[in-house]
């Protein structure tokens, strides 16, 4: 089953997004902001910042044969309702201090943080690091990330790679309130800070950020997909972009987006944004009602981008009648007025151009499943471009629409078999008595087809070569084939 270079939908020359392997760790992409703008961030800054925190008593030392459990705390985490949760998302702190827990009360896990702590200590003293740890159907993940310890019980069938991707991407959302470097001075300087006093109002994000990342086929993928548009749309509401903005300075990326799908992405020249680093902007806007009625100004660090500063974003929709989000995302911390003036000419030029009423149509069209295209035998697929670390995927149908996450469990197994660590697959083919699957990882594309239980495997690759035609005519709608710079 060879690959056609000529057939691969969506690959494009340049990409203003970096391609990636979604289990790769957390990493610096560049000190991208101080080749920007070197004087962004200061010691005198972080120094006035970590002064503004209080001090805190002497450092604790956890050790396994000193943790108790309050009867209290005992009957609170035998709760049936707790105990019945399939994951479980644990962050603390290097010194064993609860920051959060996705269910419940961290105060009342304290005592079990300790231990999860000193089961990082221990192994790290022989200098070696915890990974996972299984117990019958139950898996331990560990991820430490200095100062952070982060850890997920999970009875669910994903694997310790996926888990632990889920846990890098509560990192970075942590990190993104924070910056890195911050992060690690405040521990550096107090050992025992309790972090939950800088992240109000964070748990909300970090909770949906887990259930997005769950429900989201572009967290496994490592992608992000874009809104249906035609190319000439897609291409006028970049170029409004660009010239709404031409002169101000330092302006580094613009985004608009709508529906957790990629409208546009205009960015500085010579500087991309990973995919790791847009989920987080999904989830920011997809997470807070307060940016349907305001303009935001608010700081935020991309951790994949530069994690030691912020870009300060200028965020709003478009206008009541079109429910698209436009982010400017700057280094200038007092651009606000600019940028909020720079809004009203890309809304005025969107307008011109009946952009808006393109956008509108798109987001209101009821999405094609595979038997409305003309592909019976297949109930659902994914596609991603490597080269522009963009997908595509149908609209869900029968028998899915029902059980999604069964639709999802098979995608995260088969995205894992191909990118097994230790036996990496370019292709496979599987048949159950509900359905059968083909995934086929080639050098430009990825691939995940679920097709009626029935289905041989000549048929299957038949229809694999179909729907990449098919793909391939319509890629200008479903993919940015550009990236535009302001």
């Amino acid at each position: 089953m060879a690959s056609n270079c000529e057939v691969e939908p969506g690959a494009a020359p340049e990409s203003a997004l970096v391609t990636t392997d979604s289990y790769e760790n957390f990493q610096q992409m560049s000190s991208s902001l101080e080749e920007i703008k070197n004087s962004n961030f200061t010691s005198s800054t972080q120094d006035e910042f970590l002064d503004n925190c209080n001090n805190i008593d002497s450092d604790l030392h956890v050790n396994c044969s000193t943790v108790s459990v309050s009867s209290q705390d005992e009957d609170y985490i035998r709760d049936e309702e707790w105990l019945g949760k399939s994951k479980h998302i644990f962050v603390l702190s290097s010194a064993g201090k609860p920051i959060y827990s996705r269910y419940g009360n961290e105060d009342r896990f304290a005592s079990y943080f300790g231990i999860m702590q000193a089961l990082v200590s221990f192994v790290q003293a022989d200098d070696d690091s915890i990974r996972s740890m299984h117990a019958g159907d139950t898996k331990f993940v560990f991820l430490f990330r200095e100062p952070l310890i982060l850890v997920a019980v999970s009875k669910t069938e994903e694997c310790t790679s996926q888990l632990t991707a889920q846990l890098n991407y509560v990192f970075n959302q942590i990190a993104s309130m924070l910056t890195l470097s911050r992060l690690v001075k405040i521990y550096e300087q107090r050992r025992n800070y309790d972090l939950r006093r800088l992240l109000t109002g964070v748990e909300r994000l970090i909770d949906h950020l887990l259930d997005f990342s769950e429900q989201e086929p572009a967290f496994t993928l490592g992608a992000v997909q874009c809104l249906p548009l035609t190319s000439s749309v897609r291409d006028a509401i970049s170029s409004a972009i660009v010239q709404s903005c031409s002169k101000i300075k330092n302006l580094v990326f613009g985004i608009l987006l709508a529906n957790n799908q990629l409208i546009t992405l205009v960015r500085m020249k010579k500087y991309c944004i990973h995919p790791h680093d847009l989920h987080l902007i999904f989830n920011l806007v997809q997470a807070s009602e307060s940016l349907k009625t305001a303009e935001i100004w608010t700081p935020l660090c991309l951790p994949r981008f530069d994690a030691s500063g912020f870009l300060y974003g200028h965020v709003s929709y478009l206008a009541e009648d079109c429910q698209a989000c436009l982010l400017l995302l700057t280094v200038e911390r007092d651009a606000f007025f600019s940028l909020s003036e720079a809004k009203q000419r890309i809304v005025e030029r969107l307008r011109r151009g009946n952009c808006l009423e393109a956008i509108n149509e798109s987001l209101n069209t009821k999405e094609e499943t595979c038997v409305d295209i003309g592909f019976p035998e297949l109930r659902h697929y994914l596609y991603k471009c490597k080269s522009t670390a963009q997908f595509h995927q149908p609209s869900m149908g029968a028998p899915y629409t029902i059980n999604c996450k069964r639709l999802l469990d098979l995608y995260r197994r088969a995205h894992y078999r191909l990118h097994c660590p230790t036996r990496p697959l370019k292709l496979l083919f599987e048949r159950t008595s509900e359905d059968a699957l083909l995934a086929w990882d080639t050098r430009g594309f990825e691939l995940y087809a679920i097709l009626e239980p029935l289905t041989d495997t000549g048929n299957a690759i038949a229809t694999v070569g179909r729907l990449l035609n098919w793909i391939k005519k319509r890629e200008d709608k479903l993919f940015q084939l550009n990236a535009p710079t302001f």
